[in-house]
């Protein structure tokens, strides 16, 4: 795959110690591929807090982050309450973001057709 393809076309793959996380210039140039998602300043870790209608649709969406993150075999940190999601990613292994944290990102906005 070219680095031009969508996101949500790709599939993670195993990222283990030693490998370099995403430098910042390649963190603001993925950013805007994942529509609501943000970086914190350091730029090891991206978020998003995900707003719904009541529990059962907050619970869904839950369900369905699980089973992409299953998928994928790379999982978020989340915080969660009655309307809403709080949903981070970074890649522990490394201690930064990788390309595998956008694919994740980007099909989590896919649930909500983002």
């Amino acid at each position: 795959m070219t680095e031009t393809d969508r996101l949500t076309d790709k599939k993670c793959v195993p990222c283990e110690g030693g490998t370099a996380p995403l430098e910042r210039d390649r963190v603001a140039a993925l950013l805007p591929q994942i529509p609501g998602w943000q970086a914190n300043e350091a730029g090891t870790v991206i978020y998003r807090r995900f707003e719904f209608k009541g529990f059962y649709k907050t619970m869904a969406f839950i369900n369905a982050m699980a089973w992409i993150a299953n998928q994928e075999n790379h999982h978020p940190d989340f915080e969660a309450g009655y309307n809403f999601c709080l949903v981070h990613f970074t890649t522990h292994a490394i201690d930064g973001l990788s390309e595998n944290d956008f694919i994740c990102a980007a099909k989590l906005n896919a649930l909500l057709d983002e």
